[in-house]
């Protein structure tokens, strides 16, 4: 994506350093109302990564989703919003950013209707599908705007409400969904969209220039449509092997066609001329390391909501809003992690930062593997709570290490495209740790099974300690200096 100086197609650049033209500080108060709404939009795509969570028990009953269809509610987004989020970025290259917000903002606000006025399974997940495509669409549009529209220290501080945004989206996302769907009811989980989106749709246009045409070239559309097809197999076959079993043709058939894919993206990528993602950037350790931790950070702090969500209200009877309040504290962890994070890897580096962190979301999760797993075996409050809020602060800090390891290391006109890369496996993360998770704990019927709960956060216990037994092999010594791009999101 852009990286460069702003274009007319951008948010009005800030002055220079000489006496400020006629009309300055109105381009200036432009320019922050501009982000403002550029960053409500980010924060509803944020925003729906977890407020589904807390109403999975209410969809489930309302639409008679089984276990599969339930899994895919929340993985189709962010299969869709990961996989296709280069792609995105390139569209906006050569398009113009402008272009493409409003294009994915218009398929997001229109899916969530859908979402919200779905009747069934079928009309959910194709709606899901859709918000992931236009969320796709808009995360690096907004982003790219952001970027070019502020210079300077401006720009540092426009990327920090960006960064802060995505902070707070998933706090905010698990009270919100508690209380909608304890309110109004769980369509409005995705009715609360339409009327934001609409206002920012009539809103943009009045802030942002006409977009220029864009750089032009031809966008990588079959390498984008091969790492979300390759990824969809593999969620597919981790879904159907709580079903059919590990062994069953159906399993091995989806687990190999997404091995085979995967196989053919490189040789695609590799063989473009403008590829989406290049293969051998992935060679490189700090990318490697930074993907790899952000991918099981991810699906671990992810499984944790779509675990505890299903478990607190089928096993503890906790309404919607107890169970958005009783999440509120592990969101805020994970953000206070990050923050500590952040100021220990000027000292100590990534390397001790990340595997410090995955050392502590080990610890905190075994208690977990011997709780009760009857009804009214644990008090949710003394035990789940405390162990998942520790668990989260530890993941908190892997996020920053990771997006620390995988940019700090690469040249500043590679950032972009690195960054790019780790936020991918950041969405990809959550599509394949909630279906490992739900095979594991959940039955046909998308109610917990007796041991399943335990299975699978001694699974999550285990992930974490192998990462942080090898994150001190993987990672690279000293403090890297964070070049940055546009693609950094999250």
């Amino acid at each position: 994506m852009t990286t460069g100086q702003p274009t007319p197609g951008h948010l009005p650049a800030h002055p220079g350093p000489h006496a400020p033209p006629p009309g300055a500080p109105t381009a200036h108060r432009r320019r922050w109302t501009a982000l403002a709404l550029l960053c409500t939009a980010q924060f509803m795509l944020i925003l729906d990564v977890t407020v589904v969570n807390v109403a999975l028990p209410s969809l489930a009953a309302d639409l008679d989703l089984g276990r599969t269809a339930l899994t895919w509610v929340v993985t189709a987004y962010t299969l869709c919003f990961g996989g296709l989020m280069l792609l995105g970025g390139r569209l906006a290259d050569a398009f113009g950013a402008r272009r493409v917000l409003r294009a994915g903002l218009t398929v997001f606000t229109a899916a969530s209707l859908a979402c919200g006025l779905a009747g069934n399974a079928a009309v959910l997940l194709a709606g899901r599908t859709a918000q992931g495509i236009g969320a796709a669409l808009l995360s690096p549009a907004a982003l790219a705007l952001v970027t070019t529209g502020f210079h300077g220290a401006d720009r540092a501080r426009a990327l920090g409400v960006w960064a802060a945004v995505g902070g707070t989206g998933s706090a905010v996302g698990v009270l919100l969904g508690g209380a909608l769907t304890d309110g109004p009811g769980w369509p409005w989980i995705f009715h609360v969209n339409v009327p934001v989106g609409l206002a920012l749709l009539l809103a943009l246009p009045r802030l942002l220039p006409p977009s220029p045409r864009g750089t032009g070239g031809r966008p990588d559309v079959p390498g984008a449509l091969l790492v979300t097809t390759a990824t969809g197999a593999l969620v597919h076959g981790l879904v159907r092997a709580g079903d059919s079993g590990w062994a069953s043709p159906v399993t091995l058939l989806s687990l190999s066609g997404a091995l085979l894919l995967y196989a053919v993206l490189a040789v695609v990528e590799r063989a473009s001329r403008a590829p989406l993602m290049d293969p051998r950037m992935l060679t490189r350790r700090p990318v490697a390391a930074g993907s790899l931790l952000m991918l099981v950070a991810t699906a671990l702090l992810i499984s944790f909501f779509f675990l505890g969500s299903l478990r607190l209200q089928h096993v503890h009877g906790l309404d919607a809003l107890r169970t958005g309040l009783f999440f509120l504290p592990i969101a805020l962890t994970t953000a206070l992690g990050a923050h500590l994070g952040s100021r220990l890897l000027t000292t100590a580096g990534p390397r001790a930062c990340a595997t410090g962190g995955m050392a502590l979301a080990a610890l905190a999760c075994l208690p977990l593997t011997f709780l009760d797993p009857a009804p009214g075996g644990a008090n949710p409050w003394t035990t789940l709570l405390p162990a998942l809020a520790t668990a989260s602060l530890g993941l908190g800090a892997v996020f920053v290490s990771a997006t620390t390891t995988a940019l700090g290391l690469v040249a500043p006109h590679e950032a972009g495209l690195a960054s790019g890369i780790v936020n991918t496996f950041h969405e990809l993360g959550g599509s394949v740790g909630v279906a490992v998770a739900s095979t594991l704990a959940l039955g046909a019927t998308s109610l917990p099974r007796p041991d399943g709960f335990t299975a699978a956060l001694t699974l999550c216990a285990a992930a974490a300690a192998a990462t942080a037994l090898t994150a001190p092999f993987l990672i690279p010594r000293g403090t890297p200096h964070v070049t940055g791009g546009p693609h950094g999101m999250h």
